[in-house]
């Protein structure tokens, strides 16, 4: 299954699981310093950034890849929410068509799969972004406890790709969701989208793991990545 087609299966349920992503939606619409009036959201979901600004814009135009998220985007005549991966080669060519003063993009470009492509094509349009991106120790001790590899770029990496492109801040910011019971986390994680289609064990072991799992929490690792402004 396409990491798109898991986040389409399960949009309906997603902004009721979506804390951890709400709450980074609000840390990125916080802290910026400027209000951008043709705004730019890669990678939109159902519209976390969209539904949090609070200033007049004169455009905003929100892309992803998964259709049933795009359905649940707000609309109006200001907003347009359209298909589109940047895993596409030919995906910045067809958006550098049109202006934007601002390029946002929340729990999203951790599903690059060339990361620095995408941010040599975001650094073409000359505008300041505001990125928060899922780094390998989401899920830290999940992984560790299960002995699986993580899927996700260290903190690390994605700071030593994005100085190549930009001049920003650069912050790490660590999350915890807690639980009720590791069954209620198990569901949260495949609800929730964040699991990404991974689907590396069996019944056997994933039950071992629910067992053995030590937390009554799972972690998350984001950076934020905000333009300097004059």
């Amino acid at each position: 299954m396409r990491i798109s087609s898991e986040f389409s299966k399960y949009a309906v349920n997603y902004d009721s699981h979506n804390i951890i992503q709400n709450k980074i939606a609000h840390r990125l619409i916080s802290k910026l310093s400027a209000r951008p009036r043709n705004i730019l959201d890669l990678g939109c979901g159902s519209g976390a950034l969209c539904k949090l600004i609070g200033w007049e814009y004169q455009s905003f135009t929100g892309i992803d890849f998964a259709q049933g998220m795009l359905e649940l985007h707000p609309k109006s005549d200001k907003v347009t929410s359209m298909y589109g991966d940047f895993n596409d080669k030919h995906f910045f060519e067809k958006l550098s068509l049109n202006k934007y003063d601002y390029i946002l993009s929340a729990s999203a470009l951790q599903w690059a799969e060339d990361l620095e492509h995408v941010f040599k094509s975001i650094k073409e349009f000359n505008v300041p972004v505001s990125f928060a991106i899922f780094t390998a120790d989401t899920f830290k001790t999940l992984n560790e406890t299960a002995s699986l590899e993580p899927m996700l770029r260290t903190a690390k990496e994605i700071y030593e790709l994005q100085k190549k492109y930009f001049d920003v801040e650069f912050e790490t910011v660590n999350y915890e969701l807690e639980f009720e019971s590791t069954r209620e986390m198990f569901k949260y994680i495949k609800q929730s989208g964040v699991s990404a289609s991974r689907k590396v064990l069996n019944y056997k072991q994933t039950k071992k793991l629910m067992q053995e799992y030590p937390l009554n929490y799972l972690e998350f690792e984001v950076v934020f990545i905000y333009s300097r402004l004059e």
